[in-house]
C-alpha cells in the first residue's frame, strides 16, 4: 500500500496526473474502467485512488466503484474528480465515503495538497487500527539456561527472513511467545500478528473464519488471512486444522491469494506463516489426518521449544517475571522467593510447563498471606504430600521395596533431579547436596546415573544397561 491508482477514461488525463505525481516522488498505477480498477485493487490495495465519476465503456461508474472500494478497503482514501461537477455529485460522493471532490480542470497545487492530506490521514488511521489490532500479550523471552540460549539463537536467525517456521514442543512451553518474538524482531513488527486457534474453531466455520465471506445483506466480512495482510499469520496447534481446510490453505501458500466464501473476486495477501504443534505430525500424516504437502510447506524451518523440565535453571527467573507481571497488571503483591521455595519449584514436575508455572504463581499471590517472601510451605508440593511438617511421604512403589533398594531408588531419583535442576553442572550439584565432587561421581557411577548432551546442555539419566538390568 504505497502507490496511487489513477482511474480516468481519458488517457491524456490519467497520464498527465501520473506524470505530475511521479515528478513529486509518488509511484502510480493507471486504470481506464471499473474492471481494470478492481483488478488493480485486488492485486494490491493502493495508498490512494484518484477516481473520475464518469467512465465510458465501463461496467460501473465512479460512484459504484467508490461504494465497492469503501466496502472492501475502507482504509483507502478516494479523491473524486469530474468535469461535470455540481453540488449534488459532490455531496453524493462525500456521503459514500470520498475524501474530497475536485472539478476539472483542476489546479495542480490544489490536487497535490488534497492528495498529501488524504494520504497522511490514511496513514494515521492505519497506524491507529494496527495498534488496536495487535495483541498486547507479552512476548518477552525469559531465561539464561543453555536450552533457552539455543532457542533464542535459532529465533534470532529466522527473524531476518520470511521463511515459514514450524514450532514444536509440549503444551504450555511457550510456542506462541516464541512466534511473537519472531514477529516483534522482524521487518513486519509494525504489521498485524493474527492468531488462528485451530483447535478452538468449529470445523464447519473454519473457512469463513480464515477466508472471510461475502453476502448481499452484510457485504464483505474479512477473514483472519485478510486481517493479517502484510504481517504474520500464526496457526496455533495446526494439527487440529480440518483436513478439507488444509488443502485450501496449501493453495493460499502457493498462490498468495484466495476467494472469500460466497465471493468471486480474488483477494491477494502478503503473509509470513508461523505454525506450531505439540503432536507428532509424521504420525498424523500416516493416519491421514494431516496433508503431507502442507507439512512440507509449513516445516521450512523447524524449531523445537524446550519443556520447562529441560530448562529448570530458568524457573526462578520466570517466577520472578510472573510476580512482577501480576503486580503490574492485577495489583497483586510483589513478593520475593525464599531459597526453599525456589529449590522446591525446581524439583517439581511440570506437565503444563511454563503455563502451569505462571498459573501456580498467580494462585500463590492470590491466596497467600501478606507481602513477605513466598515460602515452600505455600507451594502445593509441600502441603499436598503430607500433613506433618518435615515428614517425607513415600510413594506406593517405594514403600514396597526393601530398605537397601528403596534407598538406592531414592538416591538415584534425588540426584537425577538435582543435576538436572542445575543444568547438568556436577560442581554446583555437589555443593548443594553436600558431597565432594569425586564422591558424587562415585555415587553416580554406583547408581548407574550418567549425563549426556541434549539441546546444548548436560542432562542426567539412568544408564540404559542399568535400567534394563533393574
Amino acid at each position: 500500500m504505497s502507490d496511487i491508482l489513477i482511474v480516468d477514461d481519458e488517457r491524456d488525463i490519467r497520464e498527465l496526473i501520473s506524470d505530475i505525481l511521479e515528478d513529486e516522488g509518488f509511484a502510480t498505477r493507471l486504470a481506464s474502467n471499473s474492471d481494470e480498477t478492481m483488478a488493480e485493487i485486488n492485486t494490491e490495495a493502493p495508498a490512494l485512488i484518484i477516481l473520475d465519476i464518469w467512465l465510458k465503456d465501463s461496467r460501473m461508474d465512479g460512484i459504484d466503484i467508490l461504494k465497492t472500494v469503501k466496502r472492501d478497503n475502507p482504509d483507502v482514501p478516494v479523491v473524486i474528480i469530474s468535469g461535470h461537477g455540481n453540488i449534488e455529485i459532490a455531496v453524493a460522493a462525500i456521503k459514500q465515503g470520498a475524501y474530497d471532490f475536485i472539478e476539472k480542470p483542476f489546479n495542480i497545487d490544489q490536487l497535490l495538497v488534497v492528495i498529501r492530506r488524504a494520504m497522511e490521514t490514511s496513514r494515521l488511521r492505519r497506524e491507529n487500527q494496527n495498534l488496536k489490532r495487535r495483541d498486547v500479550a507479552t512476548f518477552e523471552m525469559i531465561g539464561t539456561s543453555a536450552p533457552y540460549r539455543a532457542l533464542l539463537g535459532q529465533l534470532d536467525k529466522v527473524t531476518k527472513s520470511n521463511g515459514r517456521v514450524m514450532l514444536t514442543g509440549p503444551a504450555g512451553s511457550g510456542k506462541e511467545v516464541a512466534a511473537r518474538y519472531i514477529h516483534a524482531h522482524s521487518a513486519r513488527a509494525s504489521a498485524p500478528f493474527v492468531t488462528v486457534n485451530c483447535a478452538g474453531v468449529a470445523p464447519d466455520r473454519m473457512e469463513e473464519v480464515l477466508f472471510g465471506r461475502e453476502t448481499p445483506d452484510r457485504g464483505v466480512e474479512p477473514g483472519l488471512l485478510e486481517q493479517a495482510h502484510g504481517g504474520v499469520i500464526y496457526f496455533d496447534e495446526v494439527a487440529d486444522m480440518p483436513l478439507g481446510t488444509q488443502s485450501k490453505i496449501l493453495r493460499v501458500l502457493v498462490d498468495q491469494q484466495f476467494t472469500r466464501v460466497g465471493g468471486t473476486d480474488k483477494v491477494r495477501v502478503d503473509l509470513r506463516v508461523i505454525s506450531s504443534t505439540n503432536r507428532d505430525l509424521d504420525q498424523a500424516i500416516k493416519a491421514d489426518t494431516f496433508r503431507q504437502e502442507l507439512y512440507h510447506r509449513l516445516n521450512v524451518v523447524p524449531i523445537a521449544v524446550p519443556s520447562l523440565e529441560e530448562r529448570r535453571e530458568d524457573i526462578p527467573l520466570l517466577a520472578e517475571h510472573f510476580i512482577a507481571e501480576f503486580n503490574a497488571s492485577q495489583g497483586l503483591p510483589q513478593r520475593a522467593l525464599t531459597e526453599d521455595a525456589v529449590a522446591l519449584m525446581q524439583t517439581m514436575v511440570w506437565p503444563g510447563n511454563v503455563r502451569q508455572l505462571k498459573n501456580l504463581v498467580e494462585r500463590v499471590l492470590i491466596l497467600g498471606d501478606g507481602t513477605g517472601p513466598i515460602e515452600a510451605r505455600e507451594l502445593p508440593g509441600e502441603e499436598e504430600n503430607g500433613s506433618d511438617e518435615g515428614r517425607v511421604v513415600l510413594s506406593g512403589a517405594l514403600a514396597t521395596l526393601p530398605l537397601r533398594e528403596a534407598r538406592e531408588a531414592f538416591e538415584r531419583e534425588y540426584l537425577l533431579t538435582q543435576i538436572n535442576r542445575f543444568g547438568g553442572n556436577i560442581s554446583r550439584t555437589a555443593n548443594f547436596v553436600g558431597m565432594e565432587r569425586s564422591a558424587l561421581h562415585r555415587k553416580l557411577k554406583s547408581l548407574g546415573v550418567v549425563t549426556s548432551a541434549k539441546a546444548g546442555v548436560r542432562v542426567a539419566h539412568v544408564d540404559e544397561e542399568v535400567e534394563a538390568a533393574g
